[in-house]
């Protein structure tokens, strides 16, 4: 299946969006994007240390402290930190892995790939959702 095909499946499939990095400021990136993908019927799950909630959701540390199902983490952060989100992520057995435009992790990516796990890499959620999720 192309790769925009798996995308659009996944968009339709999923339920439940961890956002690793998601800031609590609306003037972020990740802030806006997640409140989009909230307003499409997405579960939004911050996870982020340094807050404790983010559009009326719960913050958690780690994924790992997550206590739910995740379909897609989505990751706003540096790509020096992919490697230790994607570890946690193929601890937990999540299927997908997202990283935002601009974050790149070559290595991170084919690790959670021979894991099983679908990566999305340097792509807007945001911006795929509107051009394929009609």
């Amino acid at each position: 299946m192309p790769k925009a095909e798996k995308i659009a499946e996944l968009l339709r499939s999923a339920k439940t969006i961890a956002v690793v990095g998601l800031s609590d400021n609306p003037a972020r990136t990740s802030y806006g994007v997640s409140a989009y993908m909230q307003s499409q019927g997405y579960r939004i799950i911050p996870v982020n240390p340094a807050i404790s909630e983010a559009l009326g959701e719960k913050a958690y540390p780690t994924l790992s402290e997550v206590p739910e199902k995740i379909d897609i983490v989505n990751v706003f952060r540096r790509p020096e930190h992919v490697p230790e989100v994607v570890d946690e992520a193929i601890r937990l057995g999540v299927p997908a892995i997202w990283m935002q435009e601009g974050v790149v992790h070559e290595a991170a990516a084919e690790k959670a790939r021979q894991a099983g796990i679908f990566v999305v890499m340097n792509r807007c959620i945001l911006k795929e959702h509107g051009r394929l999720a009609r």
